[in-house]
């Protein structure tokens, strides 16, 4: 069977990036028509709204979930990185929470549970979380698991 990876969603992040656009545009056309007496440095203060997408994208970009073979490896982080391996006949259970904007999104939290001490694992975000989470279970081998 082919590698399946799993990372969150760019849907809530692309929005992100268009509000923000379309305030700095506001606050620009804001400011040349009705503050045009203030000093010029303070155009640039818009821009920070960016720092909100750009840090999700990020987030993103260093969090993932890979199922090859008989495992389930989660890793996350950036500078400090923390790896996290889940053999697939350990997992009891797998969840999918939706909230209402994740559902008109067509995302939500997959919560995946395992035998052991740190028992469950929760991904955030992630697009179509109920095939997932049926693949997931066709992957973990018969009598073990549910």
């Amino acid at each position: 069977m082919p590698d399946i990876i799993i990372m969150p969603t760019m849907k809530f992040i692309k929005l992100g990036t268009i509000a923000s656009a379309l305030a700095v545009v506001g606050l620009e056309l804001l400011y040349w028509t009705q503050w045009n007496a203030g000093p010029r440095w303070l155009m640039a203060l818009p821009l920070l709204l960016f720092l909100w997408p750009a840090s999700r994208y990020f987030r993103r970009r260093y969090t993932k979930a890979t199922i090859s073979g008989d495992r389930l490896r989660y890793e996350a982080g950036l500078a400090s990185r923390s790896t996290r391996n889940i053999q697939l006949s350990k997992i009891q259970d797998v969840r999918v929470d939706q909230r209402v904007t994740q559902r008109l999104f067509g995302v939500g939290n997959l919560s995946i549970e395992t035998a052991g001490e740190s028992s469950r694992l929760t991904l955030l975000n992630v697009d179509q979380p109920q095939e997932l989470a049926d693949e997931i279970m066709n992957r973990v081998p018969k009598g073990s698991g549910v």
